[in-house]
């Protein structure tokens, strides 16, 4: 499942382009996590103002 990153110029592209779950555990941390965060974020700060 894991193979070692070979790569003549070490990308942070190269490192994506490893396999599906290093994708999928990339976009979750940096897009979908904060989604989260936001939403609930959000939802605490309009039953504030009410």
């Amino acid at each position: 499942m894991f193979e070692a990153f070979t790569d003549v110029n070490h990308s942070f592209f190269g490192f994506l382009n490893q396999g599906p779950l290093t994708l999928t555990i990339f976009l979750h941390t940096i897009i979908i996590l904060p989604m989260f965060w936001i939403y609930f974020s959000e939802k605490k700060r309009l039953e504030n103002e009410q």
